[in-house]
């Protein structure tokens, strides 16, 4: 009999919030962002809750108006690195641009990061949006859109080669012969592309999960191509269970396309659950982070989406302006929708710049309610798992402690994890070293 299918969870850890306001709220500590007793408490609560893995975002430019969490936060492959320490087996991802970083030492960090945690990695790759990014890295201007995925490409081809670099028993370290290393088993990658010139080999070894796990975002057409031929899991953002599942069906068509197996592309909707012992009860957490919001804090908060571009300009209860262009060389596919949603309903700048700013969600409710809701979603093909994000000051926690036993009794989520890897929890294979499965071909032929 086939094994029932198992849903995956993933926790973003947001500091303050992904919001302009929710540090306002009396239940939040004001400084999450920078403290790391409380990432611990919260990857431990993960990690009680059977989670695969958490994630830390990250961004290259901040200006006056950027959210507080952006302002002061930490750099994700340092406190991944210290959580390693304080967990056992829930995976470790975290964001860093190919578009402004070298791949010999993005290789180094991250196959550093999983020797650290003993296989728990993962990179989720983005190609910086924000166009001031280029001003804080020498650069004269930002790289458009689609010459963003061609670096990224080339990039990631660059990186899996390094993280080869050793075969899995390069390392003999025999005392009594006095060898260290066997140096047939040691590989130069002699790269030379379009963007990155880069020898090697790298000077770290692989994990026992081989690499780490990739994750990308995109939702543009080049997005989800990139994501289909590249990632192991793809994170993604839908109001709408029949748009989810129209995404999810997309991408994992595409990965076919690529001659790769779509069982091994996973889909994380990303969700802020609200639980309420009530429905009642759930909707007022809600209105609580949302009154914070001020106009003028979801007029920047939108601006940010459009290059940091100043709304106030524009009168708030007319139609949404013409913006042309605008957006499309950062977060092109979100901004498209903002404009097309905008359009079709007819709505104001003041609706669009609120509803961006204090979305409100689908997954709000009493535990039972937000459990049906998430296995909907994954029965109907919409989902392989989900991001959960605190939207209120202790989400995750009431997450864990409420809906995950439902998950549970309901068969379609663990009790117990199945690995110490991030690789052998998602269910994804240990990709063999290229070096030793070209000798293998070989000597089978």
């Amino acid at each position: 009999m086939a094994k029932q299918r198992q849903l995956k969870l993933g926790a973003l850890l947001h500091g303050v919030g992904g919001g302009t306001s929710m540090w306002r709220h009396p239940d939040a500590q004001p400084d999450a962002s920078v403290n790391f007793g409380l990432y611990k408490q919260w990857v431990q609560k993960a990690e009680e809750g059977k989670f695969d893995l958490i994630f830390i975002a990250d961004g290259l430019y901040i200006n006056e108006k950027s959210i507080p969490h952006f302002l002061n936060r930490f750099e994700p492959i340092t406190i991944l690195s210290a959580l390693a320490a304080v967990s056992k087996n829930i995976g470790l991802v975290g964001t860093l641009s190919t578009s402004y970083s070298e791949p010999f030492t993005v290789a180094r960090q991250f196959a550093s990061l999983d020797k650290i945690s003993d296989g728990r990695a993962g990179w989720n790759i983005v190609t910086s949006p924000l166009e001031g990014s280029a001003l804080n890295y020498g650069k004269k201007e930002h790289p458009e859109h689609d010459k963003r995925y061609r670096i990224a490409t080339e990039y990631l081809e660059v990186v899996r080669g390094l993280w080869d670099s050793w075969e899995d028993d390069a390392f003999v370290r025999n005392k009594e012969t006095g060898v260290f290393f066997d140096p047939e088993k040691m590989h130069v990658l002699n790269h030379e592309g379009e963007f990155f010139s880069v020898k090697g080999p790298l000077n770290i070894a692989r994990s026992k999960q081989g690499q780490p796990v990739i994750f990308q975002a995109g939702a543009s057409e080049v997005g989800k191509n990139y994501a289909s031929k590249e990632a192991d899991a793809v994170f993604t953002g839908h109001e709408a269970v029949e748009d989810a599942a129209a995404f999810y069906q997309d991408v994992k068509a595409r990965a076919a396309g690529f001659g790769r197996n779509p069982d091994e592309v996973l889909i994380f909707p990303g969700i802020s659950p609200i639980i309420g012992g009530t429905p009642e009860e759930a909707e007022r957490k809600y209105e609580e982070v949302a009154s914070l919001v001020t106009i003028e804090n979801a007029l920047d908060y939108l601006g940010r989406f459009f290059e940091h571009h100043d709304f106030s300009q524009y009168p708030l209860d007319e139609p949404f302006p013409e913006l042309g262009d605008l957006g499309k060389n950062s977060f092109q596919s979100g901004t498209d929708k903002i404009k097309r949603d905008a359009k079709e309903k007819g709505l104001t700048l003041r609706q669009v710049a609120l509803q961006s700013a204090t979305p409100r969600g689908g997954f709000i409710g009493t535990p039972e309610q937000v459990a049906d809701k998430i296995q909907a979603w994954f029965e109907a093909g919409a989902a392989d798992g989900f991001m959960i994000t605190a939207a209120v000051p202790n989400g995750l926690e009431d997450f864990v402690d409420h809906v995950v036993p439902i998950l549970q009794d309901r068969g379609i989520y663990r009790t117990e994890y199945e690995s110490d890897t991030l690789r052998g929890n998602l269910g994804l294979p240990v990709p063999e070293n290229r070096y030793s499965k070209a000798q293998t071909v070989a000597v089978r032929s």
